[in-house]
């Protein structure tokens, strides 16, 4: 199959996306201040559904604003909110963890974004997917890093994760989200912050930048697993907690009084109970759960 290697940086570039060639846009979304995140989804590849100790998480992702997916699978579409029908989706990467066109076309979804490297394999998935359930297939648009993407009063920028999926050539992302004084970084599936990806998003405190006043970062690793074989492409509390501290001793993370950093993507051998997470998970990181709905 014919690959789109990636060969640019197009940071400079802004796509604006016209809601009106997505049917109803949801109004609510763009008056409402700041940015609305619903966990729909907390738990890592191993931990889809109910383990042996009552504990439920369903695969990660998340809605914005109501109405834009990052990432989305089967699991999660009983979080949806009554009467919501997201209309876009993000991807991270192909990861059948995060990715799965059926669900998201059942979802309503009629715009897909993901990075150019597998944008070829995306659309023959999603155009297998639309036949057999008998839809018309998604507009697919390939993006690239730094590129800014402007739907409604968001601002999604794509940056490069530290994280590998089968396909060698995939750039996996995480997202940069901004709207009014709000500056998001959301950070799944990743070892870490790349170098690349905090130059872009302006928290690199070697060069000017604007700080972010909000953080979702991934914690598959847990506590005190620093040796487990996710090393390479996932990140621990301890690294969450790290990047946290530098962030803020640089200036370069500025939330308003009282916010948490959220954990996601937590792996079910990895981490205790939500109780267990509640008590000691140290300041001001605290875990995500299934269901639950921030305004940044």
């Amino acid at each position: 199959m014919r690959r789109r290697m990636f060969m640019k940086l197009a940071a400079t570039s802004l796509l604006t996306v016209n809601q009106n060639s997505l049917g109803k846009s949801q109004t609510n979304a763009k008056m409402e201040k700041g940015i609305g995140v619903r966990f729909l989804g907390t738990g890592a590849a191993d931990w889809n559904g109910r383990d042996e100790r009552g504990e439920l998480r369903r695969l990660t992702s998340i809605l914005v604003d109501r109405h834009i997916l990052i990432d989305f699978t089967p699991t999660a579409e009983d979080m949806l909110p009554e009467g919501s029908r997201p209309d876009i989706i993000f991807y991270t990467h192909s990861h059948r963890d995060h990715y799965n066109p059926e669900a998201a076309l059942k979802a309503g979804v009629k715009r897909v974004y993901l990075s150019q490297t597998w944008y070829d394999i995306a659309k023959v998935d999603f155009d297998r997917a639309a036949k057999a359930l008998n839809m018309e297939p998604p507009l697919i648009t390939p993006v690239y890093i730094g590129q800014q993407l402007q739907i409604e009063d968001l601002t999604v920028t794509p940056l490069p994760a530290n994280h590998a999926t089968g396909y060698m050539t995939e750039q996996t992302l995480i997202y940069l989200l901004e709207k009014q004084n709000t500056r998001l970084l959301y950070a799944t599936d990743t070892g870490g912050i790349p170098a690349l990806a905090a130059r872009i998003s302006g928290i690199d405190a070697h060069q000017k930048g604007s700080p972010i006043t909000a953080l979702i970062m991934e914690a598959t690793m847990g506590v005190d697993y620093e040796a487990d074989f996710r090393l390479f492409t996932h990140s621990s509390v301890a690294l969450v907690e790290r990047t946290v501290r530098v962030l803020k001793e640089t200036k370069r993370y500025l939330p308003p009084v009282g916010q948490p950093v959220y954990i996601t993507h937590l792996a079910r051998t990895l981490h205790g109970t939500q109780a267990d997470l509640d008590a000691h998970l140290p300041e001001p990181l605290r875990a995500a759960y299934d269901g639950l709905e921030v305004l940044f």
